[in-house]
């Protein structure tokens, strides 16, 4: 049986009061896009493990009858033992947040991003007077524990070398990793809160929206999708979480970014690659620092026919790559259904 709350507390306290999570830079599927790496490589892009997450988190979850504690909940660390419906939620990540906020519940912790905005901006007016307990890089595993929440949800992505230590405070359930199984991360999150009928009621809107949407598209438009960061330039393909949008929607993508994986990288220079009957782009941060603003005065960029036909369209980073979650997965519908549907 799991010890008490209190126990929970005191062993947390009894830890550094801060620990350096080996992981992202940024609240983003991304797992290197600062100085860090994955807390867990082998679920990393590149890692063994990335191209199965949505899968193997599929088979994730209770067998409890829906709503009904306590329950066991098999996650991607083991299985925790949830004695009634939490009520005091931390969470670890941009994705979990979006999730816990789509199901009606406001956590009493959360960690801020070193992005642009330190709470993706579409959520900010969902989280006044949330308490921070850290970055996604640099947990406070005091703060969480002086919280005395009774449910802690993360990905082994981020935080697997510090499972432990927060399983000490209080249950923790973890997902795989954020970003393109974002629908079965939703589905893990409602389990872990008894609230699977919420979840699948949520994502069965989803379902239909993404239908409707392709439907009052006229023809069969190509959509391409571009990340300027620092030192880089992303071109986005299947396995990211606007990646499984498009694929919903029934929409095609450009050759190159119509692969399982994450994104693929080009220079600037091949800029004329990023083609596609529709073009959305934005940056990570500052336009100047990503290359965003030198890049559209190029000729590579003027050249794009998108570019030329009024289709090259600026889209906000905080939801088209930091959402991971349902609420986003809205926002971005909405997004294309104004952009395609003119």
């Amino acid at each position: 049986m799991k010890s008490t709350l209190k126990n929970r507390a005191a062993a947390a306290a009894a830890s550094a009061m801060t620990i350096a999570l080996l992981a992202t830079g940024c609240a983003a599927e991304d797992d290197k896009d600062a100085d860090g790496d994955a807390s867990n490589k082998d679920v990393a892009v590149g890692g063994k493990d990335f191209g199965t997450a949505d899968e193997e988190t599929a088979k994730l979850g209770s067998d409890a009858e829906a709503g009904v504690f306590p329950r066991t909940v098999k996650h991607a660390n083991g299985t925790t033992e949830i004695e009634k419906k939490p009520e005091r939620v931390v969470v670890l990540d941009t994705g979990e947040l979006d999730d816990v906020l789509s199901l009606g519940i406001t956590p009493i912790g959360m960690v801020t991003t070193e992005g642009a905005s330190a709470v993706p901006s579409y959520l900010e007016d969902q989280v006044e007077g949330v308490e921070t307990v850290g970055t996604i890089q640099e947990l406070d595993l005091e703060k969480i524990a002086s919280l005395e929440p009774d449910l802690i949800l993360g990905s082994q992505l981020r935080a697997d070398k510090l499972y432990d230590e927060l399983d000490s405070i209080a249950p923790t359930v973890f997902s795989i990793r954020p970003g393109f199984p974002w629908k079965e991360n939703f589905r893990l999150v409602g389990e872990a809160m008894g609230m699977e009928d919420e979840a699948t009621k949520e994502l069965e809107e989803y379902a239909r929206e993404a239908g409707d949407l392709k439907d009052s598209v006229d023809g069969d438009p190509t959509i391409s999708l571009v990340r300027f960061m620092p030192e880089r330039l992303r071109l986005y393909a299947n396995q990211s979480l606007i990646g499984v949008i498009l694929h919903d929607a029934g929409f095609k993508r450009p050759k190159n970014q119509d692969v399982d994986e994450l994104a693929v990288e080009i220079s600037p220079e091949n800029l004329d690659q990023a083609g596609g009957d529709y073009v959305f782009y934005t940056s990570y941060g500052d336009p100047e620092a990503t290359g965003e603003k030198k890049a559209l005065e190029s000729s590579q960029w003027k050249g794009l026919d998108a570019v030329k036909d009024g289709k090259a369209i600026r889209v906000n980073d905080d939801v088209w790559f930091l959402g991971l979650g349902p609420t986003g997965a809205g926002q971005i519908l909405d997004d294309l259904e104004d952009h395609l549907g003119e």
